[in-house]
């Protein structure tokens, strides 16, 4: 998300606001960040699911965004934040108890919910038929990390479509919805978030149209690129925390690791490079670890070949055999449609080791 928001002290909230530059502590105390790839996303995982201590039921969840949500340039702590939104609106002061310069689709009166035209209700952000199976009310489906008020024709319109690529406004765009160019970064953070809170339940590839990543299918590009294209808010923070903070009313007990530093993502799917909040305290934004970009497919291979997918341009390839004996060996090797392929490989075990920035990795390969 982002637009500027100039934060104000809710003293009756709780809120302690992430710093930029270290982990929110003591949330992540003794947590282990030299991890990368599929390991930094399984521990993660763990993390939050054994973190997620209160369990909130649909209408918990409800009154609880009448405290996550609410604008940060509001002074009163009337008004919430709409996700999707935009104004202004159709609204007016005769149906709607907002005062005229409060009548957009970005904000609505926080005790104005409902099922009619200018209230807001509850977004799904991940659409509950999408899940596998469905999200319901319970659990996934209360989860108010991913959980967001918005406008009733404005959700209404999101329907169950799926995320897909617009610019602008939201909208649809051709049968996908593209939630706004400043809201595509919540919405890429909160998807990545359920997908480690709740396993094959809430994929995003399910949830979101783009390209499988290298080294999980599940994930895709889109929510990668949308993670680094709309930097977190002050507003993402303010929520994060609240809903981290076992002592606020509604708090959950976990965090969304993505808000507290987008450059996580980048650490497990690779992709688009996002800002590292959290320089020095693990690998820096320049460097990328292989282990979270290689394939090699299939394997076992067949037809003397072996096919390596990466999105990282690889200094060095070489493929030596179970004695120790080098077979093949490429220095600056030509990358086709992010494959690396080594022919004329003959039937055997092999290790392939792979270099690049400084970084090497090396994968054992079969030969049928």
């Amino acid at each position: 998300m982002k637009k500027l928001i100039i934060p104000i002290l809710l003293l009756c909230i709780n809120f302690a606001y992430s710093q930029a530059g270290a982990p929110a502590t003591p949330y992540y105390n003794g947590f282990n960040f030299n991890q990368t790839g599929l390991a930094l996303k399984q521990a993660l995982a763990k993390k939050i699911t054994e973190t997620h201590t209160y369990i909130l039921t649909y209408a918990q969840a409800e009154n609880a965004i009448r405290f996550t949500d609410l604008d940060p340039d509001d002074a009163t702590k009337t008004n919430l934040l709409l996700v999707y939104g935009f104004g202004p609106s159709v609204c007016t002061a005769e149906n709607s108890p907002e005062t005229t310069n409060e009548n957009d689709d970005r904000r609505r009166n926080k005790n104005f919910d409902g099922v009619n035209s200018c209230q807001w209700n509850r977004e799904h952000t991940f659409a509950k038929s999408l899940g596998s199976p469905n999200l319901g009310d319970f659990d996934a489906g209360a989860d108010v990390h991913h959980l967001r008020p918005s406008d009733v024709e404005r959700n209404a319109d999101r329907g169950n479509k799926k995320f897909g690529v617009g610019s602008g406004n939201s909208g649809t765009f051709g049968s996908d919805w593209y939630p706004g160019d400043e809201w595509k970064g919540d919405i890429a953070r909160m998807m990545m978030y359920m997908y480690l809170r709740y396993g094959d339940q809430c994929l995003p590839e399910n949830v979101g149209v783009g390209k499988p990543v290298a080294n999980d299918p599940a994930m895709i590009d889109l929510f990668l690129d949308w993670n680094a294209e709309d930097p977190v808010s002050q507003f993402e923070d303010n929520r994060n925390t609240y809903l981290g903070n076992v002592s606020s009313f509604y708090g959950q007990g976990n965090r969304n690791p993505f808000i507290d530093n987008p450059y996580l993502a980048t650490l497990i799917w690779g992709g688009t490079k996002a800002e590292n909040r959290w320089p020095g305290v693990f690998l820096s934004t320049t460097d990328f670890n292989l282990l979270s970009s290689v394939i090699i497919y299939p394997n076992p291979t067949k037809n003397n070949r072996v096919d390596i997918q990466t999105e990282t341009v690889v200094d060095e390839i070489s493929l030596t055999n179970i004695n120790g004996q080098l077979i093949q060996y490429f220095k600056k090797p030509k990358l086709q449609n992010n494959t690396y392929s080594l022919e004329n490989v003959t039937q055997g075990f092999y290790f392939l080791k792979l270099t690049a920035n400084n970084q090497s990795i090396t994968k054992k390969v079969i030969v049928n």
